[in-house]
């Protein structure tokens, strides 16, 4: 597949943007256990909000490789048309609209998946987005605002007619929000109705899955949002295995340790210790929930010290709990953090 200068080799398995989830550090391992590409957490189009600790950390795409993807959240051309000048400027490769976001936040500002219900101004906003900028603009959206008002495929025409240089669909409606099965020939339906790529999104959880929901919905490639929680290798696993190569195991108790201090240490990194330990729980949470359920997590996640949090995790794992230094990653500062007691 072909956005801009951007080549992806074989099949296209992508990182969803996930609020919360997919900063630098997730986005950066992700890449590096095989996915095509990952997407940032969605940013505000409102560049004067632009100074809080959040978005400054949404922002930064210190060391990742191209192409970043920056995802844009917002309902006025000129804004965003600015906000996607800003962020090339910045560095970004690719500028993604997020028309999928179901939370009620959002939605109260007439913004992420409730723009379905406008097509009108979803033409307008996607027409400012490719006409302020070079590079590959895409969008990311659901398939309407309920069961009743399904205008997925407009909206596919709408965008493929703007220029957009690809789509990703979920499966289900702003009313659905996670909840129910995933509608995949909905998402076949708007495969067939426009001549870009297409990614399929929505509860792809394992291989074996993710093959069936090629295959039902024809699409260029796949999504995976919540299925790589805790489990940051699975979209390489997929795309090794639609590829037709050996999928990589899991893996297995020593290297998941190092993989999650090392995940930890980054989180520690980008936020600075107390705001890296807080994040750094729902992330071993998860790492525990899908690979060692039999661990009791409690302890571990009442730990408020980040020497204590990865000399912890180290033990769990059956690794010498001593001090050791954890290197920078790329692109980080010239600093390294010193653990344990």
């Amino acid at each position: 597949m072909q956005l801009g200068t951007h080549r992806f080799p074989g099949p296209v398995v992508f990182l969803a943007p996930m609020a919360g989830v997919s900063d630098r550090p997730f986005r950066q391992l992700c890449r590096r256990l095989g996915a095509s590409g990952a997407v940032s957490e969605m940013v505000t189009s409102d560049t004067r909000l632009w100074d809080t600790a959040k978005t400054r950390h949404r922002l930064d795409h210190r060391g990742e490789p191209a192409p970043r993807i920056v995802q844009l959240l917002g309902n006025e051309p000129d804004r965003l048309a600015q906000a996607a000048r800003e962020n090339v400027a910045r560095g970004a490769d690719i500028i993604d609209l997020n028309l999928g976001c179901p939370a009620k936040k959002v939605c109260r500002k007439a913004a992420g998946s409730a723009l379905l219900a406008d097509e009108d101004l979803v033409e307008r906003l996607l027409q400012a987005l490719t006409a302020a900028v070079t590079v590959p603009v895409t969008l990311k959206m659901r398939l309407g605002i309920d069961r009743d008002h399904l205008t997925a495929t407009r909206i596919a025409r709408i965008a493929e007619r703007a220029g957009v240089a690809m789509l990703t669909v979920h499966g289900r409606t702003r009313a659905c929000g996670y909840r129910g099965e995933v509608d995949y020939r909905a998402i076949a339906a708007v495969v067939d109705a426009v001549g870009i790529p297409v990614l399929a999104n929505g509860d792809i959880t394992t291989v074996e899955h993710a093959t069936a929901v090629l295959r039902q919905t024809g699409a260029a490639g796949l999504m995976i949002g919540r299925g790589a929680q805790g489990r940051p290798w699975l979209p390489g696993r997929i795309r090794a295995a639609l590829d037709g190569r050996p999928v990589p195991p899991p893996p297995g108790r020593e290297a998941l340790g190092r993989l999650i201090e090392e995940h930890v240490a980054a989180l520690h990194r980008q936020y600075g210790q107390d705001q890296g330990v807080r994040i750094a729980r729902k992330h071993i949470g998860w790492y525990l929930l899908h690979n060692r359920p039999e661990i009791d997590r409690r302890p571990l996640l009442e730990l408020a010290d980040a020497g204590e949090q990865l000399a912890a995790i180290r033990t769990m794992f059956g690794r010498s709990a001593g001090p050791r230094t954890v290197p920078p990653a790329p692109g980080d500062d010239d600093v390294s953090i010193v653990t344990g007691d």
